[in-house]
């Protein structure tokens, strides 16, 4: 298959996430990449136009993952940032409390603003 039609199958064919207490899990056109949340060794944050995270988990797994996944699925990024929270616990995670700090109270004050406006309060 040429380059380009696997560009245009990415596009099309976008990842599927999955996730539950625990874990996470996003498969592609290369098949399925799974983290353990509680146990994250790191989380970064990459890009700027499309920004993603790469979370890498203490038994060696990596995966990347979108930021539209997060904004668009509450209960990810819930499982997400508890998962997070007992890695800090567990004192596995070395490196990304803080974007791990910065996203919740980036998608909080967009939930709360959502709130306020839906209320009629803002």
């Amino acid at each position: 298959m040429p380059a380009g039609s696997v560009a245009v199958l990415a596009v099309l064919l976008p990842s599927r996430v999955a996730a539950g207490d625990g874990w996470l899990a996003v498969r592609g056109l290369m098949g399925e990449r799974r983290v353990r949340t509680d146990a994250l060794v790191s989380v970064r944050r990459c890009g700027s136009i499309a920004a993603h995270l790469v979370l890498r988990d203490e038994h060696g797994q990596w995966l990347e993952l979108d930021l539209h996944v997060l904004e668009a699925n509450p209960l990810i990024r819930h499982l997400l940032d508890t998962g997070g929270h007992r890695s800090m616990e567990r004192g596995t995670l070395r490196h990304g409390e803080d974007v791990l700090r910065e996203l919740a109270e980036r998608f909080d004050g967009r939930e709360a603003r959502a709130v306020l406006h839906a209320s009629g309060l803002r």
